[in-house]
């Protein structure tokens, strides 16, 4: 069983055929989903989806593209949302200095945020970086001398150096479809050397579709497609990588009860 760990069903591209998105996906071993939310108004709808479909699990939480809009929310509102049964992650959320549609200080105080929800519920925060690893680190190293917490970075694509302090600092790391392009030499190089417990497979569906999909909106049922390409980085056996992921994931986020 593979697990895709970071997809949007409810983004253009997906959810006008949802269905059948997940019959495709569980046709190519994909046994469960994480359903992320970036921002508020999506949380019930995320939520829903993930009440329907047995293997379906949420997020709740605010993209740093976001933030702006998001000023005002209430720690006591991301806290509740958490305590639906089917809610086991917090995020995505983290900083974005690439496109910076919101402030670099509102995206920070609503990072800290969710590291402190997280922090209380032992939820994992699924954490987006882009251009941002200096801060990112600062802030992640800053927040677990407060008290640990569960932390990943999503579709990893920052330096060899990042992916080495966040890993002394606990945190796991999950692959996309980028790390198949022919133009992604440093980030194989890094995949080729994570730990094997500290190690996910995601789509980020439906952006940033695996060869030999490039071109086309992204589905959950493409992360095969980007774990055969990981596992023979590493030198395993496509099935010795989806279990061992999977054992990864049910680890991480122990809430799902997989």
């Amino acid at each position: 069983m593979l697990i895709d760990s970071h997809c949007h069903l409810e983004y253009k591209g997906l959810v006008e055929d949802q269905a059948e998105v997940l019959t495709r996906a569980r046709g190519a071993g994909v046994g469960a989903f994480l359903n992320i939310s970036t921002k508020k108004s999506e949380w019930a709808q995320v939520v829903a989806t993930a009440h329907r479909e047995p293997d379906v699990f949420a997020s709740v939480g605010i993209h740093p593209h976001a933030a702006d809009d998001h000023k005002d929310l209430e720690r006591a509102a991301l806290l509740k949302a958490t305590t639906d049964p089917r809610v086991i992650a917090i995020g995505e959320t983290g900083l974005d200095y690439f496109y910076e549609f919101s402030d670099r200080k509102v995206q920070a105080d609503l990072f800290r945020m969710h590291i402190d929800v997280a922090r209380e519920t032992q939820l994992p925060v699924v954490i987006h970086t882009r251009d941002a690893e200096d801060d990112t680190h600062e802030i992640l190293a800053e927040e677990m001398e407060k008290g640990a917490f569960p932390a990943l970075i999503h579709c990893f694509t920052a330096s060899a150096e990042f992916g080495r302090k966040v890993l002394d600092l606990g945190l796991t790391i999950s692959l996309s479809g980028i790390v198949t392009f022919k133009n992604a030499k440093d980030l194989q190089a890094v995949a080729q050397k994570v730990p094997d417990d500290r190690l996910l497979v995601e789509t980020d569906s439906p952006f940033l579709a695996p060869v030999p999909h490039r071109g086309k909106s992204c589905e959950p049922a493409f992360v095969a497609d980007t774990a055969r390409f990981v596992a023979e980085l590493r030198g395993v056996q496509p099935q010795e990588l989806a279990e061992q992921t999977t054992r990864n994931f049910t680890k991480l986020f122990a809430k799902a009860g997989l």
